[in-house]
């Protein structure tokens, strides 16, 4: 089945003291491409969670989010009174004014107030039930992601087959141009010899005329283009999406449809290998999404 890189998941659990909510975003990226933001309290739970994305979600560029919202009683936060006097100093020195001043010392309180760091939070311990509820989150909101994903990839499955039947009808057209192409080749050729009114060998004309039809001959080309072709639907078949593997495939594909183009001299089947390059083109740039 083919799966999308391309996503986006979100889980929320709220329990008695805080929300936890987690939101994942996803697109498309070579390798995995980690990007994990969590507040400094539960810093220590990034490796946990690096190794817990890297095992669901194996490639892709993903902004990973981590917000915690602290409710009720734990969310009371005290003031840090020794950041906010030093504030309160160094914005006295700055402004040469008298950090006694009851007028200024209320100014300076309202600007120290508004430095993040001002505020302390009581408890700096993370309770393992946290840990525990963070990880559950995660892995509903990665669940999130790959249903995302799959959702995606199954429009992706879509136009993959549709382009890859649209190069199969025009293969078959090649076929068809290709019954009379080299009839029509050599009865050119004849034609220009006898046009010469030379006498020729005729022996030697005839290993010359094989040699050159030989050299515009296709049979090979055709075989190999639609077994690629076949293999391209069988692969998305397989359970684990197949990105890479596909794109190999399409480059074998297209590598057969060069050959074809080189050697038609032929316009009607030279605009034939035109259209399946473009219908080809069209299957490459979707499959940069696919995983």
């Amino acid at each position: 089945m083919v799966t999308s890189m391309t996503g986006y998941g979100k889980a929320v659990d709220q329990l008695s003291d805080k929300k936890i909510t987690i939101e994942i975003r996803t697109l498309n990226s070579k390798n995995l491409d980690l990007n994990i933001r969590i507040s400094s309290l539960f810093r220590q739970q990034e490796l946990p969670l690096r190794q817990l994305v890297a095992k669901y979600l194996s490639r892709g560029k993903v902004d990973f989010s981590v917000h915690i919202e602290q409710t009720g009683i734990a969310a009371t936060s005290k003031l840090n009174l020794e950041v906010v006097e030093g504030y309160m100093k160094q914005m006295a020195q700055l402004d040469g004014v008298s950090y006694d001043s009851p007028e200024h010392k209320l100014q300076l309180l309202e600007m120290a107030t508004r430095f993040p760091d001002v505020f302390s939070q009581e408890s700096k311990e993370v309770a393992k039930e946290d840990v525990a509820v963070i990880q559950q989150v995660a892995l509903k909101a990665i669940a999130a992601v790959n249903d995302f994903r799959k959702e995606e990839g199954n429009v992706l499955e879509i136009e993959f087959n549709k382009r890859i039947t649209n190069i199969k009808v025009l293969l078959s057209q090649v076929i068809e141009e290709d019954k009379e192409r080299l009839a029509s080749v050599r009865t050119r050729l004849e034609k220009a010899v006898s046009d010469l009114k030379e006498s020729v060998d005729q022996n030697r004309f005839e290993q010359e005329l094989i040699y050159y039809l030989e050299k515009y001959d296709i049979t090979e080309e055709k075989v190999r283009l639609e077994n690629h072709l076949n293999y391209f639907i069988e692969t998305m078949g397989i359970t684990e999406s197949q990105g890479k593997k596909l794109a190999f495939i399409c480059q074998e594909i297209g590598r057969e449809v060069n050959t074809i183009g080189s050697k038609a001299n032929d316009a009607s089947m030279q605009q034939l290998v035109v259209q399946m390059k473009d219908e080809l083109e069209k299957i490459k740039e979707q499959l940069l999404n696919v995983l």
